[in-house]
């Protein structure tokens, strides 16, 4: 069996070869052939997970994670008195004991209908007696989705949805979802909840674990760059990684390896990590023309999707793309800030299962991720330097990329390591197809509830979400960052 030498989460490879500036053809997103379900009780049927054997697909969801979907009942009346005298009635779950799980998330059948009203859990921390205060979930997040009238959009399998909430280890839950009030100044009767209520429990699975071995297998063929050292290339998560390397054995199933070749010219198959390169290297990478200005930020580190640990099984099999990246739309992920960097590759695989079985995406939303220590991951399957059409920001997800800084940034403010590590992915990618990141664009509506289909919008390269739609993402913190994130990524560019 081939291995991979690893370092912590991340591959040592310095590997610098060139970058593919010319985006490829575009390509509509196709829908995968049927699958097999997950076992009864955990995710809508027509959202299906890989297809092989019983026993091998059960054993499988237990290592990769599971959801569980558990239909909301009407409730008599707000559970305690904290919602104020009045209030509506409406649908939610008593407290339970659920099988471990996560992160949480409600959803429903029609992808077009709105959730008016407040949507609350609370949670029992896993083998305590001890519950939480009652948390309140994004009940808006609609705008993060593909575009209406897309292929992916207009699947059959996409539900309404919440924004996922973080809870960490969990295994009782209680939630309560209530409607508008009626308003009789206004004589407004309030608007009635969306059918089909469920409420998914999402558990990430464990994290990819190298195992020990006796002796370390040499690295894949591939030199570090003059004046560079393996260290140098290594991926340092929060705390710092152990220096002795480990091996890795290399298990690549057909959709896990295509995931990994489309990054081939930066890393090994199956690399966990795409090393970080000086400018020159990149510069030198992206065979810029002689004599020409190299407007290109230093390539940043990646941690690839085989890095948190994505199950490929659950995407689709084809990737989709876009013509070209013209600006990169940041947002927060809502998911709330509680969860260490250690626990942010766990947050993203519960947000892709989230986003794919619970509401019916392709994959996941975002074409980046970046956690608050400043680590960069790679989000939507297709190639870290290819324009993939990501499902971020609905009427504007052509020609863009989307970054979620993982949190909730209203009302916090967004750690400067996250803000300058969306300054350094920026120069970077938007240098790779000639964009300035101080500079304004002109983008094209696909239709959102700020401008209609076919509307032309002109927009800073570095947007937030709401300059697309209106909506409160990224939080008001994040947002009032944008100026110093385009100032850093132009200069880190050389502008």
């Amino acid at each position: 069996m081939r291995a991979l030498l690893v370092t912590s989460v991340g591959v040592t490879c310095a590997a610098a070869l060139t970058l593919p500036l010319a985006a490829p053809a575009l390509s509509a997103p196709a829908r995968p052939p049927s699958q097999a379900a997950e076992s009864p009780g955990s995710g809508p049927p027509s959202v299906r997970a890989a297809e092989l054997p019983v026993a091998e697909s059960r054993a499988a969801a237990e290592a990769a994670g599971s959801t569980q979907s558990l239909p909301l009942e009407p409730l008599a009346a707000p559970s305690d008195r904290s919602m104020g005298a009045g209030a509506a009635a409406g649908q939610g779950l008593e407290r339970r004991t659920a099988r471990p799980f996560s992160l949480v998330g409600v959803v429903w059948d029609d992808a077009d209908a709105e959730l008016h009203g407040t949507v609350q859990v609370r949670t029992r921390a896993a083998g305590s007696a001890n519950w939480s205060g009652w948390q309140d979930v994004e009940t808006h997040n609609a705008e993060h989705a593909a575009d209406l009238g897309s292929d992916e959009r207009s699947s059959g399998a996409v539900r309404g949805a919440t924004a996922p909430l973080w809870v960490g280890d969990s295994d009782g839950v209680e939630v309560r979802v209530l409607p508008e009030a009626a308003d009789p100044q206004n004589r407004s009767a309030g608007a009635p909840l969306p059918e089909g209520l469920r409420l998914e429990l999402v558990d990430p699975g464990p994290d990819p674990a190298p195992e020990p071995a006796a002796e370390a297998a040499p690295e894949p063929a591939r030199a570090a760059p003059a004046g560079r050292s393996a260290a140098t290339a290594a991926f340092a998560v929060n705390p710092a990684p152990p220096t002795t390397p480990v091996i890795l054995p290399e298990v690549l199933t057909a959709e896990s390896e295509a995931a990994s070749a489309v990054n081939a010219e930066l890393a090994p198959l199956g690399a966990t990590f795409i090393p970080a390169l000086t400018k020159a290297e990149t510069v030198e990478a992206a065979n810029v023309a002689a004599g020409a200005k190299p407007y290109i930020g230093p390539r940043p580190g990646i941690v690839t999707r085989k890095g948190w640990g994505a199950d490929e099984r659950l995407r689709e099999r084809q990737f989709a793309y876009t013509r070209t990246v013209k600006a990169a739309f940041v947002h927060h992920s809502a998911t709330g800030n509680n969860y260490t960097c250690k626990q942010a590759p766990s947050v993203l695989r519960s947000i892709y299962r989230y986003h794919v079985k619970s509401s019916g995406w392709r994959d996941f939303g975002y074409n980046f991720a970046v956690d608050k220590c400043g680590n960069i991951y790679e989000g939507r399957a297709g190639g870290v330097t290819k324009a993939v059409l990501g499902a971020h920001t609905l009427g504007f997800n052509s020609n863009t990329m989307g970054i979620a800084v993982l949190g909730s940034y209203s009302s916090t403010n967004p750690p400067a390591a996250a803000v300058t590590a969306v300054s350094k992915l920026t120069a970077w990618k938007l240098g790779l197809f000639g964009a300035n990141p101080k500079g304004k664009v002109t983008l094209t509506s696909g239709g959102s509830n700020k401008y209609k289909a076919g509307v032309k919008v002109k927009m800073n390269v570095i947007s937030g979400h709401r300059d697309g739609f209106a909506t409160e993402c990224p939080g008001a913190r994040l947002y009032k960052k944008l100026g110093t994130a385009r100032t850093s990524s132009a200069k880190l560019q050389g502008r």
